[in-house]
This record gives C-alpha cells, sequence and structure tokens, in this order.
C-alpha cells in the first residue's frame, strides 16, 4: 500500500460552495416572514388628548426689615412685635409657602434678628434667606 500515490493529486479548491449560503438565506427569509406579521399586530385603541405645561407656581417672596432701632418692617410696612408670629403662621400655612428674606440693618443688634428668626422658625417656615449688600 503505497501513500500518496493516488489518481488526482490534492487540489486547491477554488470554487465556492453555494449549499450553505442558501440554505442560511432560506432560514433567514423564513424568519422574516414569520416576524414582521407579528411585529405589526397592535390592539387599536383610541387614546385620550392632553396637553402637559408645567404650571411653575412661583412662591411670593416677603421681605422682613429690621432698622437700627430694632423696629420690624413686613414688606415695608411697620409691624409691631406680638403681630409678627400671626403674620409668620399665616404664611406658613400657605402652599406653595414663600420665601422670607431677613433684612437686617448693619446698627441694629443680633438679638433682634435672632428674635424674627426664631419666630419664623416656631411658625413653620421653612426657607429663610438674608439680604445684604455686597462691599464696594
Amino acid at each position: 500500500m503505497a501513500f500518496g500515490t493516488q489518481d488526482e493529486p490534492d487540489e486547491v479548491m477554488n470554487e465556492i460552495n453555494m449549499t450553505p449560503l442558501v440554505d442560511v438565506m432560506l432560514v433567514l427569509l423564513i424568519i422574516f416572514i414569520i416576524t414582521i406579521p407579528v411585529m405589526k399586530h397592535a390592539v387599536n385603541v383610541e387614546l385620550p388628548r392632553a396637553t402637559n405645561q408645567a404650571q411653575d407656581v412661583k412662591p411670593q417672596t416677603i421681605r422682613l426689615s429690621v432698622d437700627a432701632q430694632g423696629s420690624y418692617y413686613w414688606n415695608d410696612v411697620k409691624v409691631e412685635d406680638a403681630s409678627l408670629p400671626g403674620l409668620l403662621q399665616a404664611e406658613a400655612a400657605k402652599n406653595p409657602q414663600p420665601d422670607l428674606h431677613i433684612r437686617g440693618d448693619k446698627e441694629v443688634r443680633y438679638e433682634r434678628v435672632a428674635q424674627a428668626m426664631a419666630a419664623a422658625q416656631r411658625a413653620g417656615v421653612r426657607k429663610i434667606g438674608f439680604i445684604t449688600e455686597p462691599n464696594s
């Protein structure tokens, strides 16, 4: 028995075998034929129409000023010490709650500003800010 003695020598095959390619293409064609009607099948539902515009309700800003003598001013109107907690409670009950901006004179004792802050905290005001002037 002689190895290597065959009638035909080993040749390189230079033709593409088309059978596997055709099989793959037919399988893909069948998959697409089956899945396309499934993707287009839907229940027709009449959806309601609505506009959704966000309503930006901006809370008002209350200016509580303390002058050099220690007097309180509610939006530039002088307020007595006894009526301040009532005004703060009325504003704290609003929805949305307004911002409270405290403006203290540089000559006023800090005690008067601290009393206003404590009254605002007891009333339930959550947003308190301080107004200052920048250095020149």
